[in-house]
């Protein structure tokens, strides 16, 4: 039986923009507007405007609240100050990542965790679960917010032609409360692009007013509505991990080289910690997969699920791929025998179709924004 895909708050407004629409974990959202690269090229010179509202926002809170969190998550929980924000992992007993999280602590006792579209209600259920035994709420908040991001080196500027909330002292991966062209909003200094940006939850009754005051404040400066598809080429450039492709039930954070989002110095047990610590003993001794960076010789695409080869052996896969507007050359992400993942490494091709197209092993990030 089919299910008709949700609608954010936004949706008219989208069709009215000529966006192509695409189904995207249950949601109808916006692929496109006009050109994925006219609008990726935007967001690195310029400012796009995204809607955001897929995402699966969980509040936390309660005498117990903190607690409950360092129970649930990998993260040092306990160490975020009130208006902070921290990334993070959700485990499952095995050490295998069940999502990647942001959780903003809004007061002392109340914390909102952010979860990917694909995995809110996995991770409602499993923080609902965990927090049992402690004092604390769990809420499923994800009909209470509406969630527009604008990215790109404009947008502070957009953003405090709109609100007199105090932005130069607003730290990355920090958010206040205050108002945006009226709009009572949490104002966060979070994204998903590799440039600098915000992340405004807001009523979903104010989702509309708030984007057309952002894009009228943006219409000299080059403001851009920016859809799913650069959001993917944006991150896939900046090395950030996409839950289903960099990061799975399959994978520990330490598989994933992101073993420093795993807290052991915490106070307390967490879920999965045995099975965490003997994967950072593992990635310690033995040589596991890399994750790295691919920049394609040619003008082939590799795509996810692509073999990495080298010697005429497979020795990898690709995670994602595209075609990357900044640099002008494919690029993907994969993960590769560790004797093959140094960069500069020679002789590493993708399998596109039968043929190995010769790639260069390079660091991730492909790109990172001039501070």
């Amino acid at each position: 039986m089919s299910t008709a895909p949700r609608l954010t708050a936004l949706d008219a407004l989208h069709r009215s923009l000529g966006a192509t629409m695409t189904d995207f974990a249950g949601w109808d959202m916006p692929l496109r507007y006009a050109s994925e690269r006219d609008e990726h090229n935007a967001v690195r010179t310029k400012a796009g405007l995204f809607d955001l509202s897929h995402m699966g926002e969980i509040t936390v809170q309660g005498p117990e609240a903190v607690k409950a969190l360092d129970y649930a998550l990998v993260g040092n929980i306990s160490t975020v100050g009130v208006g902070r924000a921290r990334y993070t992992h959700i485990c499952q007993e095995d050490g295998g990542i069940l999502d990647d999280l942001i959780v903003y602590r809004l007061g002392e006792t109340e914390y909102m965790v952010v979860a990917n579209a694909s995995n809110a209600q996995v991770v409602l259920d499993a923080l609902a679960e965990r927090a049992a035994g402690f004092d604390t709420e769990v809420r499923d908040d994800r009909e209470a917010y509406a969630l527009i991001a604008v990215q790109g080196p404009e947008s502070p500027g957009i953003l405090a032609s709109l609100t007199d909330a105090d932005l130069d002292g607003l730290k990355y991966y920090a958010g206040l409360p205050g108002t945006v062209a009226g709009v009572p909003a949490l104002i966060a200094r979070t994204g998903y692009t590799g440039e600098d940006g915000f992340e405004l939850f807001v009523s979903p009754e104010h989702a509309v007013e708030l984007w057309q005051a952002l894009a009228k404040a943006g219409e000299g400066v080059g403001l851009v509505p920016a859809g799913l598809s650069c959001r993917d080429t944006l991150r896939l450039e900046a090395g950030m991990p996409l839950y289903g492709h960099e990061l799975t039930t399959s994978l520990t954070p330490f598989d994933a080289g992101l073993g420093r989002v795993v807290k052991f110095e915490k106070e307390g047990d967490f879920v999965g910690r045995a099975a965490l610590e003997a994967a950072a003993e593992r990635a310690a001794t033995q040589a596991p997969r890399k994750l790295v960076g691919l920049v394609a010789e040619g003008r082939r695409v590799p795509r996810a699920g692509f073999s990495v080869v080298a010697d005429g052996k497979v020795i990898g896969e690709v995670t994602s791929g595209a075609p990357s507007p900044t640099l002008g050359k494919p690029i993907a992400m994969a993960y590769v025998d560790a004797e093959h993942a140094a960069p500069g490494t020679s002789g590493v091709g993708v399998d596109i179709r039968g043929t190995h197209e010769p790639y260069e092993v390079v660091a991730l990030p492909f790109y990172k924004r001039q501070k």
